[in-house]
């Protein structure tokens, strides 16, 4: 099969998981996701979409620091129309390889190469080293083969180096879902110092209780992700607003609203400025001025709230600096953010012919 046939087969297994910290990649095996250990964060729940996935929370059933895997569940009644299966074939220098998944936010991408080298020792595990380009956004995601069997899990890349990443290989994979389905248990944490597999309601004080060596996933499972500053009080307006946080969160600094037929995003800078954008509609190719004349008066008309263009785009702004957002304020203008922009979009568009925005397929 070539690169497209195989995106195209196998594209409903393709996974997209969301935390705090970043994004990565997944994949479908029988009734679980799996990915790596850093891309969930030791974090209990992460938020994960695929085709036949609308965004929804689910839990990290297991996460295993040494061989840098983790497994979520996954809801039986979910089923691709082609299954994808770990290979039982040894990868030899030169197999034609196909990297799939998210990188930087880009949906189902795939990458073909070959197997620079099928055995690469790093840190006493072996690493199957690719030339297919991978890069943030791809940890988690299949190595496959030109059969469209998973031949490893990507998982890192080295810096400033072109074309050089590292997947983990199928049998560590087939050996670490081995000793967990055998458990019959959830939650289930592998200690990087005796390799035992431990269950995570019976760690006290986040020491394994096998061989008494701290573990700090263990530690961030526990702590989990609790915002704080600014970035609570913001989350404190959403929830107010009946907005679900944890979906909404793309990263510690941003949030992403869709409500009705606008899509609101919230960015919270470094320096301290806050900005709630609605990227509304285009600027129609005729009758330009009786646009921009409804914009001005509009925005004469507004409080919290303005108008602006930006590259032949109207958007619909919030800004406001971190100190002086209150509860309240931040309530009221974040809740008119996300009526007005349902209601000019639909204004703009058929009153004005305003072109509707093109939107790359969710997260």
């Amino acid at each position: 099969m070539n690169t497209q046939h195989i995106l195209e087969t196998y594209i409903e297994n393709i996974i997209q998981i969301m935390t705090p910290y970043g994004t990565g990649s997944g994949f479908i095996l029988g009734n679980l996701i799996i990915t790596n250990s850093h891309v969930v964060g030791g974090l209990q729940e992460v938020v994960i979409s695929a085709k036949k996935i609308k965004r929804t929370i689910a839990p990290v059933i297991y996460d295993d620091p040494y061989f840098d895997l983790a497994f979520i569940e996954l809801e039986s009644l979910i089923h691709p129309n082609t299954i994808l299966q770990l290979s039982s074939n040894i990868v030899s220098d030169g197999d034609t390889t196909i990297a799939i998944g998210h990188p930087y936010g880009l949906n189902y991408t795939a990458t073909e190469g070959i197997v620079s080298r099928a055995s690469r020792l790093q840190d006493d595990l072996e690493y199957i080293q690719i030339d297919a380009a991978i890069n943030p956004g791809n940890s988690g995601g299949p190595l496959l083969n030109a059969n469209g069997e998973v031949i490893g899990v990507n998982t890192f890349i080295i810096q400033n180096a072109n074309n050089l990443g590292f997947a983990l290989p199928y049998f560590y994979v087939q050996e670490a879902l081995d000793e967990f389905l055998a458990l019959k248990k959830k939650n289930i944490i592998k200690c990087t110092s005796c390799k035992n597999l431990v269950e995570e309601e019976k760690i006290k004080n986040d020491y394994c209780y096998e061989c008494g060596v701290k573990i700090e996933t263990a530690r961030l499972r526990r702590k989990g992700y609790k915002p704080t500053g600014p970035t609570k009080l913001l989350e404190d307006i959403l929830s107010s607003l009946d907005v679900d946080v944890d979906l909404s969160r793309r990263s510690q600094s941003s949030w992403r609203i869709d409500h009705g037929s606008a899509r609101i995003d919230i960015n919270y800078y470094e320096n301290g400025i806050i900005i709630g954008d609605s990227k509304l509609c285009g600027i129609p190719s005729k009758n330009i001025e009786e646009v921009y004349d409804y914009l001005l008066k509009e925005n004469a008309k507004l409080s919290y709230l303005q108008f602006s263009i930006n590259e032949n785009s109207i958007y619909l702004s919030y800004l406001i600096v971190d100190s002086s957002l209150t509860l309240i304020e931040g309530k009221t203008a974040i809740n008119r953010l996300m009526e007005y922009s349902n209601k000019y979009d639909d204004i703009l568009i058929e009153k004005y012919h305003a072109i509707k925005q093109k939107r790359d397929e969710e997260d």
